[in-house]
Parts: C-alpha cells; structure tokens; sequence
C-alpha cells in the first residue's frame, strides 16, 4: 500500500486564518493527504500567512525560511501569499508554490504538483473589490471566486473543516471582506468586498464544533457590525445570535466598527443568554479630526456615549479596543485627546500600535508625517497608560462572579475576555480539566489577569 502524503499546516495571524487553515485542511483530508501537526515531519508545509503589518510579514517570511531548512516543500498561502503572488515568488525563491485563495478549492491537487516537482507561476495580485458587485444585495448571486471560509464541501451536508489546535473555544467565520476605505488598511484589497455567510451555515458549523467538545465560539470578520447587509437584513446577526446560544455554551462576537453598532445590537449582545458581553469595539483614535484623516467616524465624547449605553445595559461587559498613535498629522492637542479618552473610557484590554506607512494605502500618501522618535515616545506613554487603566478594571471586578470555561494550560477565561489577548483568570484549588465550565468569584488581580476562587 502506498504511503500516504503529508502535509503540516502553520498558522499565522488572525482568527480569520485560523478558520481558513482548518478548511484547508478539510480539503486536503478529504482529498487524501495525511495531515501531521505542526512543527512535526512532512512531505509539505503549508503556511498560511500573514501581510497586516511589517512584522506579520516578517513573521510569516522567517517562518517559511525555517519550514524550508527542515527539508519539506514549501507552499505559501493565506493574505501574504494573496497581497503579493509573484512578486512574493520571485522573492523567496525557497517557497515552492504561492498559492491565490482561488486555489483553494484544489488545495489537494496543488500540492500534488508541488511534490510531483512541477512549476506554477504564482499568481498577479488583483483588487479583490473588484470581483463582487458594489451593491451589496447583488453579491450573493454574483460570487465567483473562491472566498475562504464561505465555500460548502461538493457534496454531503458535512461541515468542510479539520480541527488543528483542538481545546475547547474556535473561532467561527462570519463574514469576509471589508468595504470600508480606512486609510490607513490595505485588507479590503486582499481580502474583498463585504460578504456575508449564510445564516444556517454558521449554525451548521457552531454544531458541529459543539460536538467536537468547542464550549465557546467567537465570531469573526474584518467588520461583523455589517453582517447581512448583503443578505437583504441588517438586523440579521441579531437574529442569528439566539440560535447560536443554543447550540454551545458561549458565543463571542469581535470585530465591531463603532459608527456600525445598532442599538438593537448592543441589546442582542448585551442581553441575550449565552452571549458574551463583549464588545471589541475598533475605535483606533479619539480625536475627531485625526478619525476623519483615517476616514473613520466618531470622537471621544461620542465613544463614551457608547460606552455609557453599553454598560446601562450590561456593568460588567468587557470592553477592549485598540488605537493607532502618531498617524500623519497628530498635534499634541489631538494626542492629548486620546489619551484623555483612554483615562475616562474605562476598557478592560487596550492595543496600542505605532503608526507606519502600509504599501498600498492612501494615508502612506500623506504629508506632515510624525518622527519615529516622536511616534515611540507617545506609543510608550498610551501603553503605560493603556496598563494602569486595564489593570484598575481588573480590579474592579474583585468580589464578582465570572463564568470560566477552562483553558488547555489550566487557567481560563470569562465572558469579559476574549482568549489569548485580554488576560486570564486562575482558579484555586485542585487543577480543573480542559473545557470544564467553572462559575467563580474574583478574590485577586495581577494587570489584567484575575485569580478566582470556586462557588
């Protein structure tokens, strides 16, 4: 009997890849190949990239280098692979193949070809905004290419994924594509134009990770405050998050865009059982002129009116943003503004990140650019900031009951924490197992991480 083939895939960045590697891997064990864990021996390692910013490029090309040193053939996928196609190629010659997400859907006979020797000229990087319709209510029917995390198995009614990581939270892919134009993001180019999954699909596939031992499942997106708009209903992931709740034990949703946030919504997320409530609000400034130049909306008085409205509704949801400092342009007075910002707004996990030009954005185009030096200066003092702020609130919930669903390592998370990037919460007593569901009270803090005791 013949051996089968091999392949190891490498995630790197986002929710959104990871979604996507797990479909990959679907195809690739449906289509016959072995599928060893990462980091182990293998005929190919795929790498599904990152391209967000420098040091995801740095990240992903460092992996593919190491991934090539092991032996294995090497094939590039995921937002990097996409961005750049030949150019990528042409320059690191040591990755075998770079894969388009059009190729996705033959993943298995493309790494046929790599093993079989055979060459594949890598693929011209196109808009992909370009490819759908910029009705919204037109792109359902018009959808051609291939969208990661939107594309159903040929045939059967079973759910195209492979779980890699296992443990008991994954993430869900909502939605694709963003048709905002921030100035300062290249994604929408690579990524698409807004497109909604289908309702029943989602439920289909939070089941299935239901049955797969998943308690939690966060939904993701490049913008999950316009679910559905192309579905003819913008009140659609309201309507869809009841069903959700049902069929795990906690549903997170991320990737919120203020300006977008009905009041409808803020009531199905803070209020509805079984949802989190979480709000990952991308606020990225608070000053109003500074958003403008983002071409974002909003500004500080306007966001702690959101903040006033969700926490009237739920006192303890979680709240965490990120903020981009020294874009093109900002005054002392506009910084000041945010920072003032992150003092009163209270939020449990805040992202700071110094500005730097992105190839391909408008705002790479801007004068008035700030000095590195200036850049480093004020991203230091917001994050110092940014850790006392979070570390209060932290604090603040002492003597409150969360609700851990327990990690791999031991330590959990609650409903106000997303997993791996808002802190952890440690239970006393006997180590818990994996996935179990621990209803807890907060006796201490450390930053933002919380030790509870067991009720």
């Amino acid at each position: 009997m013949t051996a089968k083939r091999t392949v190891s895939l490498v995630t790197l960045g986002c929710g959104r890849n990871e979604v996507d590697s797990e479909e990959l891997a679907g195809r690739l064990d449906a289509a016959g190949w072995q599928l060893a864990p990462a980091g182990s021996e293998a005929d190919v390692v795929v790498v599904n990239t990152c391209g967000f910013i420098e040091a995801a490029k740095k990240e992903s090309i460092d992996t593919m280098l190491a991934a090539a040193g092991s032996g294995a053939k090497v094939v590039a996928v995921g937002c990097m692979a996409e961005r750049y196609g030949a150019e990528l190629a042409a320059a690191l010659p040591e990755a075998n193949a770079v894969l388009s997400f059009d190729d996705y859907p033959e993943i298995g006979e493309r790494l046929e070809d790599v093993l079989k020797g055979h060459t594949r000229t890598a693929h011209t990087p196109r808009d992909r905004r370009t490819l759908l319709p910029i009705t919204p209510v037109k792109r359902q029917a018009a959808r051609t290419a291939h969208v990661p995390g939107h594309e159903g198995p040929a045939s059967g009614p079973r759910v195209l994924r492979h779980r890699l990581g296992g443990g008991p939270i994954a993430p869900v892919k909502l939605a694709s594509g963003c048709d905002r134009r921030c100035t300062f993001c290249a994604i929408p180019a690579f990524r698409g134009a807004f497109t909604s999954r289908h309702p029943d699909d989602v439920v289909a596939e939070t089941e299935w990770l239901a049955g797969h031992g998943v308690r939690e499942v966060i939904l993701v997106s490049e913008n999950t405050t316009s679910y559905g708009k192309d579905l003819g209903d913008l009140g659609a992931l309201e309507k869809l998050l009841p069903r959700l709740a049902g069929a795990v034990d906690r549903i997170r949703v991320s990737y919120l865009q203020p300006a977008e946030l009905r009041p409808p919504l803020i009531e199905a997320l803070a209020g509805t059982p079984g949802v989190a409530p979480y709000f990952d609000l991308s606020f990225q400034h608070a000053s109003g002129t500074v958003l403008r130049r983002m071409r974002r909306f909003g500004d500080r008085e306007r966001f702690l009116d959101l903040l006033g409205r969700i926490r009237d509704l739920a006192p303890e949801a979680g709240i965490r943003s990120n903020f981009i400092v020294g874009f093109p342009g900002e005054t002392d007075e506009e910084f000041a503004d945010l920072e003032r910002f992150v003092s009163e707004a209270r939020l449990d996990a805040i992202g700071v990140f110094g500005y730097s030009d992105e190839e391909g954005t408008e705002a790479a185009g801007f004068e008035n650019k700030l000095d590195a030096s200036v850049i480093s200066e004020r991203a230091t003092r917001l994050a110092l900031l940014a850790d006392e702020v979070s570390s209060q609130r932290a604090e603040d919930r002492k003597g409150s009951l969360v609700e851990v669903i327990i990690g791999q390592d031991g330590t959990g998370w609650a409903a106000h924490q997303a997993p791996d990037v808002d802190g952890t919460v440690t239970i006393t007593g006997p180590r818990l197992a994996m996935g179990d569901l621990v209803t807890a009270k907060v006796v201490d803090s450390q930053g933002v991480d919380l030790t509870a005791d067991p009720v």
